[in-house]
């Protein structure tokens, strides 16, 4: 099987922590050169300083931005692709804040918007040209099970990852003659920061315990336990390599078998 990305250039958005991290340390070890992209600095420079290297020539980068920025990301993204054509694309980007979809402000959905599905069509429009001229290309979205199944108070997320898995599905099409595949992964409860966040603000909607909330959660799951951030960055680095040539406009989801539908 074929799966070393020697030579490659990786951009990994989010790569500070959690479900970004792990994928910039898979795409790594497969020999990739990764470029991290996040908002912190101090955390950016400690994650590429820790990336293995399999092979004198590769190197590892990081630009500190925020995706709400479009023009800034804009101005980075080309200045990356610029110095070094980007193969390999891991859209990732934290969630919106939870709550019902009727009670959410105009505000949020437009902040959720632009962080999620203007900030890939940028990173997109930025990158395309070096793809199409090495007639290699991998764009990954990870975004959540919740376009298989919405999940109950997160309205806003809901709605946005929608968005954004018809727009990877629409690109999947246009982009794979010239040897580019778009897919998405799709993370059910996985030990990140994120999952914290929701335990916590279940806990003190209920007044029950994080631990009780976090046993109901698991007791949903056929594998009866939560993901871990490398399970689901293994899913990620694979559809990045030549091995994963022709899987193209599907969503994958990595979450135990919890997600009932069939497709």
């Amino acid at each position: 099987m074929q799966l070393d990305l020697s030579g490659r250039h990786a951009l990994v958005c989010g790569a500070s922590q959690g479900i970004g991290r792990a994928s910039a340390i898979e795409l790594a070890e497969l020999g990739a050169n990764v470029t991290l992209l996040a908002r912190s600095a101090v955390a950016l420079k400690t994650v590429a300083e820790s990336l293995p290297r399999k092979h004198a020539a590769q190197r590892h980068d990081w630009r500190s931005v925020d995706m709400l920025d479009t023009a800034s990301l804009q101005a980075i993204a080309s200045e990356i692709a610029a110095s070094a054509p980007v193969h390999i694309l891991i859209n990732n980007s934290g969630g919106p804040p939870g709550g019902p979809a009727h009670a959410a402000t105009l505000a949020a959905f437009e902040t959720a918007f632009r962080q999620h599905l203007l900030a890939g069509q940028t990173l997109l429009q930025a990158l395309l040209p070096g793809m199409r001229a090495s007639g290699y290309g991998r764009i990954v979205n990870v975004i959540s099970t919740s376009v298989k199944e919405p999940i109950v108070g997160l309205g806003v997320s809901n709605t946005v990852r929608a968005a954004v898995a018809g727009w990877a599905k629409t690109l999947s099409g246009e982009l794979a003659a010239d040897g580019i595949t778009v897919n998405n992964v799709l993370p059910g409860y996985t030990r990140t920061s994120r999952l914290d966040g929701l335990l916590a603000a279940k806990a003190s909607a209920s007044g029950r315990t994080e631990d009780e909330i976090a046993q109901d959660l698991i007791a949903t799951i056929p594998g009866r336990r939560f993901g871990e951030a490398s399970e689901v960055a293994a899913v990620i680095a694979f559809l990045c390599t030549p091995a994963a040539a022709y899987v193209n406009g599907v969503s994958i989801a990595v979450d135990g078998g919890r997600t009932h539908a069939l497709s």
